[in-house]
C-alpha cells in the first residue's frame, strides 16, 4: 500500500500547474504588503497606496518573471519518511489529518508574466497587466480515504474531482484620493480570459458507498473548455496617513470578479500561434485526442458491489468517455460562467530609520484557485540601512498545511528597481518545504531614484548625497561671509 500512494503522490505531482498578482518585493516578505506596496506593486494589494506616489517619479516594469508550486505532500521529508513497504496506523493518521486539512491531495502552480511596458505609474494613477496561467488539481478526499482505511471508515465517500487550467490577463486602470487622515484607491479590473478547461461542479458528482460486504457507486465528471472570455473585477482599498511610523490598512481585492467564456473574440488564432507562450496548454488533449473548441468530456464510471472474491470479474467496474458537443442552437460554443475569488485584507506597518516591519492578515471567501476560505497571517521583515540594497525576510501562517518562509533583496541605484524574491512554500526550508514561489524583476524609474523631492534634497548617501553635502558647505560659507563683525567695546 505504501508503495501505491508515494506513486500516486508522484505520478499526480506532474499534473497540475496554479494567484492573484505578485512581485519579488511581496515575495520575499511573504505576502505582507497591505499597507508597504509601491507605485504599480500596490495593484492587487491595495490601491490607496497609490496615493504615496502623488509626489514621486513614474515608475515603469521593464520585466518579471514569477513562478509558484504548492502542493500538500510531495517534500523530500515526507519521502523519505514514508518509503518502504507498509504504513502503521500513526502514519497513516499522520498523512490524512495533513489531506483532510487540505479538502484532498491539492497540486497548485501558477506562473506570472506582466507584458512589458504595460505597467507604468504617474502620480496618483496607474496603468498595468498580468498575464496569469492557473492550472489546479486536487485528488478527492474519499479516494484518500479508501486507499488508507480500506472501506471500513466512512459508509458514503466523496469522489468529485478538481481539476482547473485558467490562462487570464488582468488589465488595470489603478486611481487614488488622498484625504487629511486617510486615502482611498480603486483599481477597475478588466479580466482578458485566454483559455479555461475544468470540472464543471454543478454538472458533475461522484460517491462511493462502503459496506461490511463490499463497495459500490458511480459518477460523472462534465470537463468544460472555454477559448477566449471577459470579463471585470474592481479592488477597493484604504490606507491610514503615517502617524509615527505607523500605517494601518485594508483592501478588497477583485470584488464582483467573474470571466465568461466563449464569447466572440480572436483569441483562438492568437493561441494557435504563440503556443510557447502558454506551454502547450492549447490546444487541449484528452489523451491521444485533440478536443475541439465546440467539444466539452462527459466522463462516467460505476462499481457494482466490489468485494474481496470477485476483484477478477472485469464487469464490476464500467467507464465512458463522450465527447459531447456543447454548443448553442446557433452552432457557437455554449458561454459559461467562473468565478474569479475575492480577497479581504488587513494590514499594518511600522516605519524605522533602518528597518520595515509589516504584518497583514488575510482571507478568501472560498477555495479557489489563490484563494483559501481561511485566514492567513504574514509578517515582513526589510532592512533598510544599505538604502541601494535592501533585505527582506517574512513568514506566514494559515494553518498545519499552509506555511511559508520566505526571503529576498534588491537593488536600487538611480533608475534601476532590480528585486529578487524566493519562498519555501508549506514549508519551513529545502527538506520540508511542498512548493516554491520564485521571482525577480526589473522596473525603471526617473535617475534620481524612486524618491520624491523632498528625501532628495535630504538624502546623504551616494553621489546625490555627496551633492547635497557640498551645497549645504557653500550655503553655511556664504551666510558666513555676509555676517557683520561684531563692534568691539
Amino acid at each position: 500500500m505504501k508503495k501505491l500512494i508515494i506513486s500516486l503522490l508522484i505520478l499526480s505531482s506532474f499534473q497540475a500547474n496554479a494567484q492573484t498578482k505578485r512581485d519579488p518585493r511581496v515575495v520575499g516578505l511573504s505576502g505582507a504588503y497591505t499597507t508597504i506596496a509601491e507605485g504599480i506593486f500596490c495593484v492587487g494589494y491595495n490601491p490607496a497606496l497609490i496615493t504615496r506616489a502623488h509626489d514621486k517619479p513614474f515608475m515603469l516594469q521593464m520585466y518579471q518573471s514569477d513562478r509558484g508550486f504548492l502542493g500538500n505532500f510531495f517534500s523530500i521529508e515526507n519521502v523519505a519518511q514514508f518509503s518502504g513497504d507498509t504504513l502503521n496506523n500513526k502514519e497513516k493518521d499522520e498523512l490524512f489529518d495533513n489531506f483532510e486539512n487540505g479538502g484532498g491531495l491539492s497540486f497548485f502552480q501558477d506562473r506570472h508574466l506582466p507584458i512589458p511596458f504595460l505597467n507604468y505609474s504617474n502620480g496618483n494613477v496607474a496603468l498595468t497587466s498580468n498575464l496569469v496561467i492557473l492550472n489546479n488539481f486536487k485528488i478527492p478526499l474519499g479516494l484518500l480515504e479508501l486507499i488508507f482505511y480500506g472501506n471500513g471508515g466512512k459508509p458514503d465517500l466523496d469522489m468529485t474531482l478538481n481539476l482547473e487550467v485558467l490562462g487570464v490577463n488582468e488589465f488595470g486602470y489603478t486611481f487614488g484620493v488622498p484625504f487629511e487622515s486617510l486615502s482611498f484607491g480603486v483599481t477597475l479590473k478588466y479580466l482578458q480570459g485566454l483559455f479555461y478547461m475544468g470540472v464543471d461542479p454543478d454538472s458533475s458528482s461522484a460517491s462511493i458507498i462502503t459496506s461490511d460486504v463490499g463497495l459500490y457507486g458511480g459518477g460523472k465528471y462534465l470537463i468544460r473548455q472555454g477559448i477566449g472570455g471577459k470579463g471585470f473585477g474592481l479592488d477597493l482599498g484604504v490606507v491610514s496617513k503615517e502617524i509615527n511610523g505607523w500605517t494601518f490598512g485594508a483592501s478588497m481585492i477583485n470584488v464582483f470578479g467573474t470571466i465568461e467564456w466563449n464569447k466572440p473574440s480572436g483569441m483562438k488564432d492568437f493561441l494557435e500561434s504563440y503556443p510557447e507562450i502558454f506551454g502547450g496548454f492549447y490546444p487541449f488533449k484528452w489523451g491521444d485526442r485533440t478536443v475541439e473548441d465546440d467539444e466539452a468530456i462527459l466522463y462516467t464510471y460505476a462499481i457494482d458491489t466490489l468485494r474481496a472474491d470477485n476483484l477478477n470479474q472485469d464487469s464490476l467496474f464500467t467507464n465512458k468517455t463522450e465527447f459531447i458537443k456543447d454548443t448553442l442552437e446557433n452552432g457557437n460554443p455554449r458561454i459559461f460562467e467562473t468565478r474569479y475569488p475575492a480577497l479581504f485584507r488587513f494590514g499594518f506597518s511600522k516605519k524605522m530609520p533602518t528597518y520595515v516591519v509589516a504584518s497583514d492578515l488575510v482571507a478568501g471567501f472560498q477555495d479557489k484557485y489563490y484563494a483559501r476560505a481561511k485566514w492567513r497571517w504574514s509578517v515582513g521583515l526589510e532592512w533598510t540601512k544599505m538604502e541601494s540594497f535592501p533585505l527582506r525576510i517574512g513568514y506566514s501562517w494559515a494553518g498545519a498545511d499552509l506555511k511559508e518562509l520566505s526571503m529576498g533583496f534588491g537593488y536600487r541605484k538611480g533608475p534601476i528597481i532590480w528585486d529578487f524574491g524566493f519562498a519555501f512554500r508549506n514549508g519551513t526550508w529545502l527538506h520540508t518545504m511542498k512548493g516554491f514561489n520564485l521571482s525577480t524583476g526589473i522596473t525603471l524609474t526617473s535617475f534620481g531614484g524612486w524618491k520624491t523631492k523632498q528625501e532628495k534634497e535630504s538624502s546623504t548617501k551616494g553621489l546625490r548625497g555627496l551633492f547635497n553635502r557640498m551645497k549645504k558647505k557653500r550655503s553655511k560659507k556664504s551666510d558666513d561671509s555676509t555676517e557683520e563683525p561684531t563692534s568691539g567695546p
